[in-house]
């Protein structure tokens, strides 16, 4: 894993949002089970079996818990190249096939625009083994000043 400070605090963020310890319960819900298996400055890559917790009542995932992983995917690979707070400015989820619970899906999440205080980033879940595209996310976002650090003391 190569990318400095920035991807550092960046992963330690993710880790206390997937525990529980950080942000309001409901993301811990729709990460439960993320592990990372790739990262690096502005790139990361994930492997997700689907839980239980985020079903609909055809046991499909939910489209509101997958929007809410692929924005959070999003700020934390944004995080890891700007070393900084981010907040979104557009956000669009393309749904292409339907994920059963405890299915097994891969995510790919890059930084594809750097345009001073805006950055785009792309996020792809992919089903594992025959890599059908599932949905993919695209979100600008707006960075200020701030550390991860700094709001969390707030």
């Amino acid at each position: 894993m190569e990318g400095g400070d920035s991807l550092k605090t960046a992963l330690a963020w993710l880790r206390g949002v997937i525990n529980g310890k950080i942000g309001h319960g409901l993301e811990a819900r729709v990460l439960q089970g993320l592990r990372v298996t790739h990262a690096e400055k502005g790139f990361m890559r994930f492997d997700f079996v689907v839980p239980n917790t985020v079903s609909d009542v055809d046991g499909n995932w939910h489209v509101g818990a997958l929007a809410s992983l692929l924005d959070l995917i999003g700020i934390v690979t944004i995080y890891s190249f700007a070393n900084r707070v981010i907040s979104t400015v557009d956000f669009s989820a393309s749904y292409y096939s339907t994920t059963k619970i405890q299915e097994h899906v891969e995510i790919e999440s890059k930084v594809t625009a750097n345009r001073g205080k805006l950055l785009h980033v792309v996020i792809e879940v992919r089903r594992k083994g025959n890599g059908e595209v599932i949905a993919v996310g695209k979100q600008w976002m707006a960075s200020n000043r701030q550390t991860l650090a700094q709001v969390s003391n707030v």
